[in-house]
């Protein structure tokens, strides 16, 4: 009976946890959805904003053709020079307010470019793209490592190599770099169904259990704020390219390190700078 009991135990704890991981993972995908539709919609009025100005631009000209004109057919040359002049004026206090709102937007825009292209930078170099099995891209203004399987664990393993260490020392330097920076481990494997041992119940639970594997090790080797760390496992489902050959599964097999600015910060930075 005892051991009905811990057995029953043990599932509920890994539910348990396996929900609230998926949770955290939803909550940072909806998050971050969130603020790539704020940046498109000041893109979009950043566009608008850029129209307007041009159109105004050749009120401008229009109107010192026009106060020109004036100047050479009318006698009452400071009256109508004044009039124009204060057109001029109007049009001009108009575009600089636009401009004002221009540079605004494209200070948030670039600040978070800025960051993304630092940090792109300095991951390469501490990573070292030389090596064919480890890349680094960026997609949406999101820093993505991907990390072969083969430098990081033996074949149906979540024993973290000691090789796989030596590259996991600078992902856990730059991590500790960067405190106002998320990082979520997310394992990834190919469609064969695991035929392990009875701890694994499938591909899913594998890479569940690759990821904690590597929070484990920059948290307590290498010392990250384990509050910076979110643990995935995304199983075979997204896969790279088709599971139809052993070179192709290779490629599925993989762990990919996401590192973003927290959501929050960005979401608050370009909201305020749409509402001046």
């Amino acid at each position: 009976m005892k051991k009905i009991l811990f057995a029953l135990s043990l599932v509920t704890l890994f539910a348990t946890t396996s929900c609230g991981t998926k949770k955290k993972i939803a909550d940072l995908e909806a998050k971050n959805k969130e603020v790539q539709d704020l940046l498109n919609t000041a893109t979009i009025k950043l566009n608008s904003c850029l129209t307007e100005k041009e159109s105004l631009g050749g009120q401008i000209d229009f109107l010192k053709k026009s106060n020109t004109d004036l100047i050479n057919n009318m006698n009452n040359v400071t009256t109508l020079s004044a009039k124009g002049a204060q057109n001029i004026e109007k049009a001009l206090e108009t575009i600089k307010e636009k401009d004002l709102k221009i540079t605004r937007m494209q200070d948030a825009l670039t600040r978070k470019d800025s960051m993304t292209l630092a940090l792109v930078t300095s991951i390469k170099g501490a990573v070292g793209i030389a090596d064919p099995d480890i890349e680094v891209n960026v997609e949406k203004g999101v820093v993505f490592i991907s990390i072969a399987d083969k430098l990081l664990f033996k074949s149906g393993s979540y024993v973290v190599s000691d090789k796989a260490k030596e590259v996991l020392a600078k992902v856990g330097k730059i991590i500790n770099s960067k405190p106002d920076f998320e990082c979520m481990v997310e394992g990834h494997t190919d469609n064969v169904p695991f035929t392990g041992n009875a701890i694994l119940l499938d591909n899913w639970d594998l890479s569940v259990k690759r990821s904690t594997a590597i929070v484990r090790v920059l948290t307590n080797d290498l010392k990250v704020n384990p509050a910076q760390l979110i643990a995935a496992g995304r199983g075979q489902f997204i896969p790279l390219v088709e599971n139809n050959s052993s070179a192709n599964r290779a490629t599925n097999r993989r762990t990919r390190i996401v590192i973003l600015p927290k959501i929050d910060q960005f979401y608050e930075m370009i909201e305020k700078e749409m509402k001046k």
